[in-house]
């Protein structure tokens, strides 16, 4: 069943720019904040690339990623790439049950996709051994079948940097705001990029290639793995689990049709209820930021669904599961979901530590409305991610609380 379009995020074909040369890898340290940023603008300010974030939020509070404009379009679903991880969640009960053979089956059914083969020039080394980092992308296309390593045919509204640790107990998923202004590189072909725009234009632009490269020069941190979620698909998930329970702050009305009315407390929502909920920020102060908190509830909400005992243990269930989800997924070649069965055995939602890459809120530069980020604390958290140490950057920065 297609999903409706989301009226408040159109996406655009991307503009051919030219600009500023990317600048090379500082020894394993972040390249961040490579362009200084102007005054502040309002949250509805002018947003050639993507609807501008709602509000100026504090570094702790999280946004979601952003589409490159010219000409309106009315996209499909591009929310949740935190979703991703579902797939590694299924995984761990599946390893703690012995079933290789029956995740080898599913490994098969997977789409696969070759995001670094079309890199070329330098790339972040990889520090520590054992840990490994895994590129999140929430996906939505025009054409289902378009080729997600080329530009163009793809848009992605939500970008996650997740980070496994070397002993695999634990993993960080950093959210990058689709609004971060960054350098993106020169596309393949030469006629794109090259310039300082908003990240996601790096995915319209370049397709995956370019859009690992573009946060590998961000973050100066190696990209291990790629996993793209096409969330037309993603219903599917929710429906095959029975629905889950979020908890909502406040009774609001949906800004979509069909005007869902969410009453404050907890709500058992299926795969539409639940996607519509998600996709709601003009009811909160904080905008995008409130949007991507709930998507992080959403995510803990569907992987605990996902490993209880209630999927696990029902054969019919865990089939169905899994089906949608090998749909909704792409992966690199190289990401074997037996072996990530073998290592996430351990891990649950309660291991899951969700983080934004540090950020000064909404800016306005060159008459656009962009995230800027924080230049030194993300330095020093990109700086632990590749040395494995972000357990101590989180016990220094712990997260600002959310508004009320």
């Amino acid at each position: 069943m297609a999903i409706p379009p989301e009226e408040d995020n159109p996406v655009d074909p991307a503009p051919r720019v030219t600009g500023r040369a990317s600048a090379p890898y500082q020894s394993g340290r972040a390249s961040v904040g490579r362009a200084s940023v102007g005054s502040s603008r309002p949250s509805g300010a002018a947003d050639r690339p993507s609807a501008p974030p709602r509000s100026s939020a504090p570094a702790g509070a999280t946004v979601a990623g952003a589409a490159v404009a010219k000409k309106r379009l009315k996209p499909r679903w591009g929310r949740i790439a935190l979703v991703g991880t579902l797939a590694l969640a299924l995984l761990v009960g599946l390893g703690g049950l012995g079933i290789y053979l029956y995740a080898n089956s599913f490994n098969n059914k997977i789409g696969r996709t070759d995001p670094f083969s079309a890199i070329t020039g330098d790339r972040p080394p990889k520090i520590v051994d054992g840990a490994f980092n895994i590129l999140l992308l929430g996906s939505d296309s025009r054409d289902p079948d378009a080729p997600v390593d080329q530009a163009g045919k793809w848009r992605t509204d939500t970008i996650v940097f997740m980070h496994v640790t070397a002993d695999h107990e634990k993993a960080y998923l950093i959210s990058l705001p689709r609004d971060l202004y960054v350098h993106v590189p020169a596309s393949a072909d030469g006629q794109y990029g090259n310039t300082m725009a908003k990240l996601n234009a790096a995915y319209a632009w370049g397709g995956l290639p370019l859009m690992v490269q573009t946060v590998e020069g961000y973050t100066g941190v190696r990209v291990d793995h790629v996993a793209v979620i096409d969330f037309a698909g993603f219903k599917a998930v929710v429906d095959a689990l029975g629905g889950v329970d979020l908890k909502v702050e406040k009774t609001i009305k949906s800004v979509h049709k069909p005007y869902r009315t969410f009453k404050k407390g907890t709500n058992h929502m299926n795969g539409a209820e639940s996607l519509d909920w998600i996709r709601q920020r003009y009811q909160f102060p904080d905008g995008d930021f409130a949007r991507i908190r709930h998507q992080q509830e959403f995510l803990k909400a569907v992987m605990d669904k996902a490993v209880s005992t209630g999927t696990l243990a029902n054969p019919v269930k865990l089939n169905n599961f899994l089906n949608a989800v090998v749909k909704a997924v792409k992966v690199d070649k190289e990401f074997d979901l037996v072996s990530m069965a073998i290592q996430f055995r351990n891990m649950n939602s309660g291991n899951l530590v969700f983080l934004t890459t540090p950020h000064l809120g909404a800016q306005n530069v060159n008459g656009e409305s962009v995230v800027a980020g924080d230049k030194p604390k993300a330095l020093a958290l990109y700086d632990a991610v590749a040395k494995d140490k972000v357990a101590e950057w989180v016990a220094a920065n712990p997260p600002s609380p959310a508004p009320n």
